[in-house]
C-alpha cells in the first residue's frame, strides 16, 4: 500500500507493508525510498500521524542521501576484475577446465578463482554468488555464537538469503536472515551487522533501548554503521 502527505512544499510518499509485530518502523533506502512496516490493523491515519511526527528526519535523511554515489557498479566477470571479501579487493582469475562438470570457486594465495567449462559470465556469477552465500552462513554463525553470551535468547534459525534492500532482518520468533553481501564487509561493519540483528531479538524495534544495548556490545558501532552506509552499495556482484 502506498501512503502520501504533504509537508511543506513537499509530498512525502511511502509504501507501507503490514507485519506481524507490536511497533511501526520507518526506514529509508537511498536515494529516496521510504519504507514502513506497520502491526497488522494499523489505520491509514495513524499510520500517517506516525510517519508525519518523523518527517523532518525524513526530510533530512533525503538530503544526505541525495548527493551519496548510490548507483551499483555493474562487474565483469573477467580477468582482473575485482571483487570484495571481508572488506578486502581480490582480484578474479578464470581457468577453463573441459574436464569440470560445475565451476569451483576458491580463493587462494589473494585471487579468487574460477576454474569451469565455459566462460559464460551467468553462469560464472552464479558459482561466486554461490561461494559468497557458503562463506557468509559460515562467518555469520560463528559471529553469533561470540556474541550469545550477551543474549539470554537464542536465534530460532540463521538463514543467509537474497535481500537487495537489507542487510538483515529478525522475525518475530527470533529467525535471523542475512543478506549474502554481509560477507564482503570488513570484519568489524560484518558484527555490526549481527549484533544489530540479534538485538532485535530483544527490543523489536529501534527505540533508544534498543540502541543502547547495541552499543553496550559495540561501543563504536555508529562509526561501522556509518561505513555502511557509505560503502554497501558497493557490495556486490
Amino acid at each position: 500500500m502506498r501512503l502520501a502527505f504533504a509537508y511543506g512544499t513537499k509530498t512525502i510518499a511511502f509504501e507501507v507493508e503490514f507485519r506481524h509485530r507490536k511497533t511501526l518502523e520507518i526506514s529509508i533506502e537511498p536515494p529516496d525510498i521510504i519504507k514502513v512496516v506497520a502491526p497488522i490493523g494499523t489505520s491509514e491515519d495513524d499510520i500517517i500521524k506516525k510517519v508525519r511526527s518523523k518527517a523532518n528526519w525524513i526530510v533530512q535523511k533525503l538530503f544526505e542521501y541525495k548527493n551519496m554515489k548510490y548507483i551499483k557498479i555493474h562487474k565483469e566477470l573477467v580477468n582482473g576484475e575485482s571483487f570484495m571479501y571481508l572488506g578486502r579487493n581480490y582480484s578474479l582469475q578464470i581457468i577453463i577446465d573441459q574436464s569440470k562438470a560445475k565451476p569451483e570457486v576458491k580463493l587462494h594465495q589473494g585471487k579468487f578463482y574460477i576454474t569451469a567449462n565455459t566462460s559464460n559470465e551467468t553462469i560464472l556469477r552464479m558459482a561466486l554468488q554461490e561461494w559468497y552465500r557458503e562463506k557468509a552462513l559460515e562467518k555469520i554463525k560463528k559471529r553469533i555464537i561470540y556474541f550469545q553470551p550477551y543474549f539470554k535468547m537464542e536465534p530460532s534459525e540463521i538463514v543467509v538469503k537474497e535481500q537487495q534492500k537489507r542487510w538483515g532482518s529478525c522475525t518475530s520468533n527470533n529467525k535471523l536472515l542475512f543478506n549474502w553481501r554481509c560477507v564482503m564487509v570488513p570484519a568489524p561493519v560484518l558484527d555490526y551487522i549481527v549484533v544489530h540483528e540479534m538485538c532485535h531479538m530483544v527490543h523489536m524495534n529501534h527505540s533508544k533501548e534498543y540502541w543502547k544495548l547495541v552499543e553496550s556490545i559495540i561501543p563504536d558501532y555508529k562509526e561501522r554503521k556509518e561505513w555502511l552506509r557509505n560503502n554497501g552499495v558497493r557490495m556486490d556482484l
